[in-house]
C-alpha cells in the first residue's frame, strides 16, 4: 500500500500565507483563514506542503486504507482557491442541504471533494461561512471518535 501523502506538518500557517503569490490569493487566504478559524473555532495546521487545515479526523475504509485528514480547510492555490467543505455523506438529507448553499454561492466550480473559488469577491461570504459550518457539522457527526 502507498504511504499517505497528505500529513499534519510542524510548518507555520502565518509564514505560508505571507509567501501566497499573488497579492489576491494572499489576500483572500488572509480572509479565508479567519472565516475558518471563526466557524470552526479551531486554530489552523498545515497537511502538506499547502493545505490549511481546521480539525482532524482518523478514518478507516473497509478496504483496510486508514489515516488522518483535517476535517475542513483550503489551499490557496496559484489560480485559485481551493475549498475543502464538501464533506463526503451519502445522506440525501447532507446532500440536499449541500446542494442548497452551493446554489446561493456565487461563482465556483465543483471538484469531487472540494470548490474552487477564483476570487472571494465572486462569492457570497455568508453562504460560504454557512458552508463551512455546515462541513464542520456533517464532519464532527461522521467522524465523532477523532
Amino acid at each position: 500500500m502507498a504511504g499517505l501523502k497528505t500529513h499534519e506538518t510542524q510548518a507555520g500557517v502565518a509564514g505560508f500565507i505571507a509567501a501566497v503569490e499573488p497579492q489576491v490569493r494572499r489576500e483572500d487566504a488572509i480572509l479565508l483563514d479567519q472565516l475558518f478559524r471563526k466557524v470552526t473555532g479551531q486554530p489552523p495546521a498545515m497537511w502538506g506542503p499547502s493545505i490549511i487545515g481546521y480539525g482532524r479526523y482518523h478514518y478507516r475504509y473497509g478496504s483496510g486504507h486508514e489515516g488522518d485528514m483535517c476535517r475542513t480547510g483550503f489551499s490557496p492555490r496559484k489560480a485559485k482557491q481551493s475549498l475543502y467543505v464538501l464533506a463526503a455523506s451519502d445522506d440525501p438529507a447532507d446532500i440536499a442541504r449541500q446542494d442548497e448553499l452551493l446554489t446561493r454561492l456565487g461563482k465556483h466550480a465543483r471538484g469531487k471533494g472540494c470548490l474552487y473559488v477564483t476570487r472571494l469577491a465572486d462569492v457570497d461570504l455568508a453562504v460560504l461561512e454557512e458552508l463551512i459550518g455546515d462541513c464542520w457539522d456533517t464532519m464532527n457527526r461522521l467522524w465523532p471518535d477523532s
